[in-house]
């Protein structure tokens, strides 16, 4: 039997589309792909999901009438919060969750009712507070990402319009291996998106990495503040509107860094593959909440809500994606709450720094790396530090395997790097942990 072709594969993509499609995966450059990806919308599911663009057009945080019903639905639909019983009179009586619950049993997650006869999409995420975490979602709560990132660069004056002769949206990431694909939005008009991964074992000459990023020009690029260091490097010539930087904390010189050789924008978005984007650094240098269909909460150890302009951990109530309704979700992220005249923000937002590590050789480790060789491990929390003289130590909390641990992060970190592990007890359980340090960077 023979492969499907891209038509029977992807029935809703037009012939506009499936051109786009085959040149992106075609192209003489184009990278050695792990994964064809695109999207199954159906008109109605297209509708939704500008309908939910337009509802982004309302105050984030303004008003949650949504709260009472979808507590409900969650202890009647829901095998993990059903299982606790009626549901409570409040949200503030409902006792929080954390990434190891959901690590655990994501299964317990998904509601009765959850549309398990359509294409699910399991996106795997490292995190920064402890074990990765598989993330169930269907197309139309992926989709759902465009008209987000939309509501962030709209305060930057930038616009993402798409198109079917057109790449809208670039992802680069620089890892030892990642997935990477080439897509059609559909809800961008056929246009084409791709990830790639920067690191030249993924290419099949040095010079396609530069070949192919200048063919495509991307309206949009975003990655992580490590791949956009690494893409800085390459002599390429782009002209994105903006670069949306994501999964951990971008520091002052890098964004100047890549404005500077860009000309563009750089948006600082916080965003978790278990919610989407919530929230955009603004000129203020804080984050503005974007989120109308997620209820923040800054929460203390004890699940009561910090006082006015307390610090504590941002916990997440409602959201888009069918498969994983979050209800009193804490992100180990910390900040304060502060509702301003325009809308609510995070002050103060303790996210994921970035880091790296140098080995033997000067080689550069992206952290990523470390959270893939780790995922066979039942850690709810852990924490990597290197020190100044080169040597690691790993701080673990968990069902710890010392030999087997060592074994796998001397396969990234290589042979003769000098390793300690010890417990990681002297926190709190709820309490923040940086994942990764290094004294070098």
């Amino acid at each position: 039997m023979t492969d499907p072709t891209p038509e029977t594969r992807f029935p809703s993509i037009d012939r506009a589309g499936l051109r786009m499609l085959r040149w992106l995966t075609e192209h003489p450059a184009a990278p050695r792909f792990t994964h064809l990806a695109t999207e199954r919308l159906s008109p109605p599911a297209l509708d939704r999901i500008a309908a939910y663009e337009l509802g982004l057009t309302e105050p984030a945080g303004a008003g949650h009438d949504w709260l009472p019903g979808f507590i409900e639905r969650c202890y009647r639909l829901v095998p993990r919060f059903r299982a606790r019983g009626a549901p409570p009179a409040s949200l503030a009586e409902v006792p929080s969750i954390n990434r190891a619950d959901l690590a655990g049993e994501p299964w317990a997650f998904v509601p009765d009712d959850a549309p398990l006869d359509e294409a699910m999409a399991v996106y795997q995420t490292s995190g920064s507070t402890g074990h990765p975490l598989n993330v169930p979602a269907d197309a139309e709560a992926l989709a759902k990402y465009v008209p987000l990132m939309r509501a962030a660069l709209r305060g930057f004056g930038v616009g993402l319009k798409g198109g079917p002769d057109r790449v809208a949206i670039g992802v680069i990431g620089y890892q030892a291996s990642t997935w990477t694909y080439a897509s059609v939005a559909q809800y961008l008009g056929m246009a084409g998106c791709v990830k790639i991964n920067l690191n030249p074992a993924d290419w099949r000459d040095q010079g396609d990495r530069i070949a192919y990023l200048e063919a495509l020009n991307p309206e949009i690029l975003t990655g992580d503040p490590l791949a956009f260091d690494a893409l800085a490097d390459l002599p390429v010539k782009l002209q994105p509107k903006a670069l949306i930087s994501t999964a951990m904390t971008l520091l002052a010189g890098l964004r100047d860094r890549l404005e500077a050789r860009f000309g563009c924008p750089v948006v600082d978005l916080y965003s978790m593959n278990e919610s989407g984007p919530l929230a955009v650094r603004d000129e203020t240098g804080e984050f503005h909440w974007l989120r109308p269909d997620i209820h923040l909460e800054i929460l203390g150890t004890d699940d009561l809500p910090a006082g006015p302009g307390e610090r504590g951990e941002i916990t997440l109530t409602g959201g888009h994606n069918p498969y994983l309704p979050l209800l009193r979700y804490r992100t180990g992220d910390f900040g304060r709450a502060q509702q301003s005249p325009d809308g609510l923000r995070i002050i103060g937002l303790e996210g994921r720094p970035p880091t790296r590590f140098r080995v033997t050789g000067g080689r550069l480790v992206n952290p990523i790396d470390i959270s893939i060789a780790l995922k066979p491990f039942l850690l709810s929390q852990y924490a990597l530090h290197q020190s100044a003289d080169g040597s690691f130590t790993l701080r673990a909390r968990g069902a710890r395997e010392d030999v087997a641990l060592r074994g796998a992060l001397l396969a990234v970190l290589g042979a003769d790097a000098q390793l300690a592990i010890s417990p990681l007890d002297t926190l709190p359980p709820n309490a923040k942990v940086i994942q990764y340090t290094s004294d070098l960077f």
